[in-house]
């Protein structure tokens, strides 16, 4: 009995190996895809592979060819026509291997080895949605020329428009910004981010909570509204923080 080159024979004999393999391929044709495992999916390509060479060859011969392995006479005819004409561009790598894992009970791996029907791009098709692609693609920015005494604050001011800029920390235009303020005592959160002038305590919304300077959790709060003393928090509904001793202001 020869011995087999591509790893252990399947079935009990040559014979068997083949009618196996010939099973395998006609499944493979008529449902274009089908589940094995991982050992026969590996076998079954080389053979389901040439089959679809001589299909499209399409000559009398080949078809003579592939009749000697496939017994059904209408997967043939599928083969040899529907199938070589979707692989017509295609100059190999017919089928696809997908592991799927293992199977219940023997724990066998799996696999899904499918027909690639999907259409070849050509040289041309690809190299003209480069140029599209790059043709669409936004022009870069002209460089902007600017003087070598121009400091960074200049062109930070030429970026944003001095109606939006935020204002100056104890400037008037801040209390114009708090002519509404909630409660007394309060100031409401500056654009830039810092403490307004006179008001260092932290409040916020959502716990109802105060926070002083140095304590616990003061750094990494984000103020929600400020208030001058302890006094006007409480008097806004505001509690201390882990209690009045953990917001206690040192003196």
């Amino acid at each position: 009995m020869p011995t087999p080159t591509k790893g252990p024979r399947l079935g009990a004999g040559p014979t068997h190996e083949r009618m196996i393999l010939s099973n395998l391929s006609q499944q493979l044709f008529e449902h274009k895809r089908i589940t094995t495992t991982v050992t026969k999916a590996k076998r079954l390509r080389p053979v389901a592979e040439r089959m679809i060479t001589f299909a499209k060859r399409g000559d009398l011969a080949s078809r003579r060819r592939v009749m000697r392995q496939l017994t059904d006479k209408s997967v043939v005819h599928e083969l040899f026509t529907s199938i070589a004409a979707a692989m017509e561009g295609r100059e190999g790598g017919y089928t696809r291997i997908t592991k799927i894992g293992n199977r219940k009970g023997d724990n066998a791996p799996m696999a899904v080895i499918e027909l690639v029907m999907e259409p070849v791009a050509n040289k041309e098709t690809v190299a003209e949605a480069e140029r599209a692609t790059a043709k669409a693609a936004p022009a870069p920015a002209a460089p902007v020329d600017t003087p070598a005494d121009t400091t960074a604050e200049d062109v930070k001011a030429k970026e944003i428009p001095a109606d939006e800029q935020a204002p100056a920390v104890g400037s008037d235009e801040v209390a114009a910004e708090n002519k509404d303020a909630e409660f007394a005592g309060s100031h409401a959160p500056l654009q830039s981010g810092e403490a307004p002038e006179g008001f260092a305590i932290k409040g916020n919304r959502n716990s109802m909570k105060y926070h002083v300077p140095g304590s616990r959790w003061y750094s990494g709060t984000t103020a929600e509204i400020w208030f001058d003393s302890p006094a006007n928090a409480e008097a806004a509904g505001f509690q201390p923080a882990g209690g009045a001793a953990a917001q206690k202001i040192s003196e």
